[in-house]
C-alpha cells in the first residue's frame, strides 16, 4: 500500500474508534445522565405511555388514571385525594412525584429492576407494560375518621395511628390538605391549582404533611416520657406512692416558681395523680432531678432526635442536649426546647401500649409485580424498649386513670379500656398565641390487647383559647379513630 493511501485508512480507522469510542461513553458512561435530563422528553413520554400501578388500602385501590390528548397519553388521578394526600403523595406531569408516588416510583411505572422478566416478556408477546402495586397498611376507616375529624374541628392539625404489636400505620391524616388530582397532568388547570397550593400563596399550607413533617411543642404529653425515664431509671417505682414535690417549686438555678395550671393537688402528689391532674411541677422536678442526660436517653429510646422513614421521612423529633438543671425541667413537661411530630408521639402511646417495646413504624406492608404476585414484604421490626413490661404497665394504668377520672374523660370507650394523655402546648412568644391541643392514647380489648394507639394535634388560631383543650379538642377525634379500628377488626 503506498503512503497516501495508507495515511487515509489510518485516518478513517482513527475516524472509526473516535466514533466508537463516542458511542460507547454515551450509552454506558452517560446513559443514567441523559435518561434523566429534564429536557429528556422520550423519557417523559415513555414514563406516561402506559397506566401506572396502584396504591392499595384495605384490597381497594386510592388511585387510577385516565387518558389524555396530549403527548403524556396516561395521567394520574386519586379517589378521596385530599385524604390520602398525606400517604400517597403526588405524581405529576410537570412537578414530578413526592412520598409513595416518589419512593416506590419504580414499582408504579414498571421500571423497577425486579420486573426486567416480566417486562421482557410482555416485549417479546406484544402485552402492553404494566405498573405494580402498592400495598399499605392503612385502614380506610380509620383514615376517614381521623380525616373528617380534623376537617369538622376547621383548624390544622394531624392524626396518625399505629398498631402497637407491629408498628403498622393505621391511619396518618393532615389538615388542611390538598386533592393531588388537581396538579396530575400538564394543563393550564394544573398550573394554577399549583401556585394556590404553594405556601407564599396559602399561608395555610395545604401541602405540608404536618402528621410526619412537622414538629410541635408536646406539652403534657411528654410527662408520659418524662413518668417512663423516673419508673426506668428508679426514681420512682409505685404509681400510688408520694413524690418529693414541694409547692411552690422553684426551678434550679433560678427564682422562678414552675407554675401548675389551676388549682390542683400536686404537692407531693403521687405518679398517678400527677399525671390525672397534668402537674408542671411533679414532671418538672423529676427531669430537673434525673438531669439531662438520663432524660435524653429515654427519649431517645422513643424515637426522639432521629428521623423515622416510614418509608416517606418525617421528621426528627428534639429533645435537647446540653441543658441545665431549669431549661431539662421545662424539657420534661414538653416546653422549652422539645418538639415531636404527630407520629412520635403515637409512637410513645404505643410502646406503652405494647408492655414498653416500640416497634419501627411503617406503611407499605407489601410491593405487588402487575400479576399481583408479592416482590417485596414488610416484617415487623423492633425499634427500641424504652420500658420493662413491669413498668410499661404501671404507666398504662396511669394513663388508664387520666381517662377514667382525668382529663381524658371524652376518649372514653363503651366496653373498652382507653389510657391517655392530654396536652395542651404553648405557642408563640411568651405564649401570645393559641396553643396546641394534644391528645395521645390506645385502646387496650379484654384480652389485654392494644389494636391501635393514636395521636392528634390541633391547631386553632380562630378558636377561644379558654377553650383550647387536649381534652376538648383531640380526645374526640382520637375515640372515633380507636373506635373505627376496633369495628373493622371484628
Amino acid at each position: 500500500m503506498n503512503k497516501p493511501l495508507r495515511r487515509i485508512a489510518i485516518f478513517c480507522g482513527l475516524l472509526v474508534l473516535t466514533l466508537l469510542i463516542r458511542d460507547n461513553w454515551l450509552q454506558y458512561v452517560k446513559a443514567d445522565d441523559l435518561k434523566d435530563d429534564e429536557h429528556n422528553r422520550r423519557v417523559a413520554i415513555a414514563r406516561y405511555a402506559s397506566p401506572r400501578g396502584d396504591i392499595i388500602v384495605d384490597g381497594k385501590a386510592i388511585t387510577g388514571h385516565a387518558t389524555t390528548d396530549g403527548d403524556f397519553k396516561y395521567k394520574r388521578t386519586y379517589k378521596d385525594g385530599a385524604m390520602w394526600a398525606p400517604v400517597t403523595g403526588y405524581v405529576s406531569q410537570v412537578y414530578g412525584a413526592t412520598q409513595l408516588e416518589a419512593i416506590d416510583d419504580g414499582i408504579l411505572t414498571g421500571n423497577d429492576d425486579r420486573l426486567f422478566f416480566r417486562n421482557t416478556l410482555d416485549m417479546i408477546t406484544g402485552k402492553q407494560k404494566e405498573g405494580g402495586n402498592v400495598v399499605t397498611t392503612l385502614n380506610a376507616a380509620a383514615q376517614k375518621a381521623a380525616y373528617n375529624g380534623l376537617k369538622a374541628q376547621g383548624g390544622k392539625g394531624a392524626v396518625v395511628a399505629l398498631e402497637p404489636s407491629t408498628g403498622k400505620i393505621l391511619a396518618l391524616a393532615s389538615f388542611p390538605s390538598y386533592d393531588p388530582s388537581t396538579i396530575a397532568g400538564d394543563g393550564a388547570s394544573d398550573g394554577e391549582a399549583w401556585k394556590k397550593l404553594q405556601k407564599k400563596n396559602n399561608p395555610a399550607d395545604p401541602m405540608l404533611n404536618r402528621a410526619l413533617r412537622e414538629v410541635y411543642p408536646p406539652g403534657s404529653t411528654f410527662k408520659v416520657v418524662t413518668a417512663a425515664a423516673a419508673l426506668e431509671h428508679g426514681k420512682y417505682t409505685d404509681a400510688d406512692a408520694k413524690t418529693d414535690t414541694p409547692l411552690p417549686w422553684i426551678m434550679p438555678g433560678t427564682t422562678t416558681p414552675l407554675k401548675n395550671e389551676g388549682n390542683i393537688p400536686c404537692e407531693d402528689a403521687t405518679l398517678r395523680v400527677a399525671l390525672q391532674y397534668s402537674c408542671n411541677t411533679v414532671f418538672g422536678k423529676i427531669g430537673a432531678d434525673l438531669g439531662n442526660e438520663r432524660m435524653l436517653e429515654t427519649a431517645k429510646k422513643f424515637g426522639f432526635t432521629e428521623e423515622q422513614f416510614t418509608p416517606v421521612r418525617s421528621s426528627a423529633s428534639v429533645f435537647s442536649d446540653n441543658m441545665n438543671d431549669s431549661q431539662t425541667a421545662l424539657s420534661s413537661i414538653g416546653q422549652f426546647n422539645t418538639a415531636a411530630t404527630p407520629l412520635q408521639m403515637a409512637m410513645v402511646a404505643s410502646a406503652v401500649a405494647n408492655n414498653g417495646t416500640l416497634m419501627k413504624p411503617y406503611m407499605v406492608d407489601e410491593l405487588q409485580a402487575p400479576n399481583l404476585d408479592t416482590i417485596e414484604k414488610t416484617d415487623p421490626e423492633e425499634y427500641s424498649k424504652p420500658l420493662s413490661p413491669e413498668n410499661a404497665q404501671i404507666l398504662q394504668s396511669m394513663m388508664e386513670t387520666v381517662v377514667k377520672d382525668g382529663t381524658g374523660k371524652n376518649a372514653q370507650i363503651p366496653g373498652v379500656t382507653v389510657g391517655g394523655k392530654t396536652g395542651t402546648a404553648q405557642h408563640g412568644v411568651e405564649n401570645s398565641e393559641n396553643p396546641y391541643a394534644w391528645f395521645i392514647s390506645y385502646a387496650k380489648q379484654s384480652d389485654n390487647s392494644s389494636p391501635v394507639a393514636v395521636a392528634v394535634v390541633i391547631e386553632d388560631e380562630n378558636a377561644n383559647r379558654d377553650d383550647i383543650s387536649g381534652g376538648g379538642l383531640a380526645a374526640p377525634i382520637a375515640k372515633s379513630v380507636m373506635e373505627a379500628v376496633i369495628k373493622s377488626k371484628k
